[in-house]
Order: C-alpha cells, then sequence, then structure tokens
C-alpha cells in the first residue's frame, strides 16, 4: 500500500490533488501545530492583474502551540462574504462558472467554527469534481505522541503501508535512512502543473486548482493525469 500524508490546505493547489490521486489511502496530517503564513488557511486564485490571495481569518492570539485541528476561524461573515465575490468576479465568464458557483454559495453560507472542518469540505469538493475516489483519514484518530519523521512511520505502519509518497520539499528534513530501517520505501512526487487556458493572458501554474475546475471543468481530472504520465 502506497500512502500520502498532509496537512488540510484551504482550496489547495493541482499538486495536493496529484499527491491524492497517486495514493492509496491520503491521511490528513490534522493534528500538528499550525503554522502561520501558509497554506493553511489561505490560497491564490487568478485574476486579471496575476493573483489574489484568499485568506481565512482565524484566530492565534495566546494559541501558538496550537494544532491545525483545534483552529478557530474568527467569528465574522466578512471574510466569507469577500471570498464568494472574488470567485464570482474572478470567474463569472469562465466555461464552467454555473457548474461549479452552487457548490461556494452554499460553503459561505454555513457558519464555520474550525478552519479544519472547512478545508477538509472544500478539499473532498474538489477530489470529486476531479474524479478522485481515494480514501481519506485523519491522523488526529490515531492518537499518536510521536513527532516529525517517526510520526510519518507510525501513520504508516497503523495502516499497513510499505510506500510513502512524500513531496519533493521533504526531501531537506525528512529521514529516508529511519524510514528504510522500518521497512517501508520513501517516493517522491514528480508533478509537473498540466499547462491549461485561463480566463486572463498569461498563466499562473500555483493557483488554487479551483482555477482549474472553472475553465476546464469535467476533463480537470483527465487533463492532470494525462500530464503526468508523459
Amino acid at each position: 500500500m502506497l500512502i500520502s500524508v498532509h496537512q488540510p490546505q484551504y482550496l489547495p493547489w493541482l499538486g495536493y490533488f496529484d499527491k491524492i490521486a497517486g495514493s492509496d489511502l491520503f491521511v490528513f496530517l490534522d493534528d500538528v501545530q499550525y503554522k502561520k503564513r501558509e497554506f493553511q488557511n489561505r490560497n491564490k486564485i487568478r485574476t486579471k492583474e496575476g493573483f489574489m490571495w484568499l485568506t481565512v481569518p482565524v484566530i492565534t492570539k495566546g494559541s501558538y502551540y496550537q494544532r491545525i485541528n483545534e483552529v478557530l476561524i474568527y467569528p465574522t461573515s466578512t471574510w466569507k462574504n469577500e471570498h464568494l465575490k472574488s470567485i464570482i468576479h474572478n470567474y463569472a465568464k469562465s466555461a464552467y462558472f454555473e457548474l461549479y458557483i452552487d457548490f461556494f454559495e452554499k460553503l459561505y453560507k454555513i457558519n464555520w467554527e474550525y478552519l479544519c472542518d472547512l478545508n477538509v469540505e472544500t478539499i473532498k469538493f474538489i477530489m470529486k469534481e476531479l474524479g478522485m475516489n481515494t480514501p481519506v483519514e485523519f491522523s488526529s484518530k490515531l492518537k499518536l505522541e510521536s513527532r516529525a519523521t517517526q510520526r510519518l512511520i507510525d501513520i504508516c505502519k497503523h495502516f499497513g503501508a510499505d510506500t510513502y509518497l512524500s513531496g519533493t520539499g521533504a526531501r531537506d528534513y525528512m529521514d529516508e535512512k529511519t524510514f528504510e530501517e522500518n521497512g517501508i520505501k520513501v517516493v517522491y512526487q514528480d508533478f509537473r502543473p498540466p499547462k491549461y487556458k485561463q480566463l486572463f493572458d498569461g498563466f499562473e501554474p500555483y493557483i488554487s486548482a479551483i482555477d482549474m475546475l472553472f475553465n476546464c471543468g469535467p476533463e480537470s481530472g483527465k487533463m492532470i493525469e494525462e500530464a503526468n504520465s508523459k
């Protein structure tokens, strides 16, 4: 079994879903420390000027060591209105706007309390629309005390995985030798973002996967697979 593990992010980019698609099981790493200024509470969408950030306001004051699944969203509807308006403004003329906007209109009507719940909801929606049926689990259910590389190994062992799929950025800090000593092979994701026609001139590859959905629709999943099978 090949397993991959990643923190739940807000409206993740295509590479996130390529990792999910390449796994027999995907585990949300939801019980590790929340980090500011990463992609757990924000992501980018395409605009005429290039891109813009959509950021979910969260409560971090006095909670530096909180885990991702403990992070509370700041109790105001302002951000939801802003995110929906930004999506409508920048994608209203996209080919598949009408197919997907209903989800976002419903999403931003919900009074989300925890960031993790919001993120998982958006991830599962995008997975479904990309045609991905990889089963998912949550690391928090395992009640592990280990950290860093050992935590990943313990997750693999719990689910009986003999192969761990990692992002290339982890090469610098992950202890591959410890994986090998535990009988687990490490392979690295080799993702090539497919180039597709975006609504505005130029091409921005490192933005939320919803950009591809709005522009390419139901063919998006197939396009990702074909671009990475060459």
